[in-house]
């Protein structure tokens, strides 16, 4: 079974997500990244696209940013901060 980790995901409104996951692909400014469980710390900016997660029976969950964001991760914490966002 694949290391999980904990992801947050919100907008100036509300939260959107909260749970765990062993995947998340973001649309980064340079192109889309990647994270997995144990990933070194980081802090990069977003642009709108797809958020990608995985949890650990393989069901993915999408959401579309529509606006710009940060993202952050520490210590198996993954935060997500976005203008805007909606689950597809």
């Amino acid at each position: 079974m694949a290391t999980s980790f904990n992801v947050n995901i919100s907008t100036r409104d509300a939260g959107i997500y909260e749970g765990r996951a062993v995947s998340l692909v973001a649309p980064g400014e340079i192109g889309y990244l990647g994270v997995l469980a144990n990933h070194a710390p980081l802090i990069t900016t977003l642009i709108p696209g797809k958020i990608i997660l995985r949890n650990e029976s393989g069901e993915k969950t999408i959401f579309r940013s529509k606006g710009n964001g940060f993202l952050d991760v520490i210590k198996n914490n993954v935060t997500i901060l976005l203008d805007s966002a909606e689950p597809l």
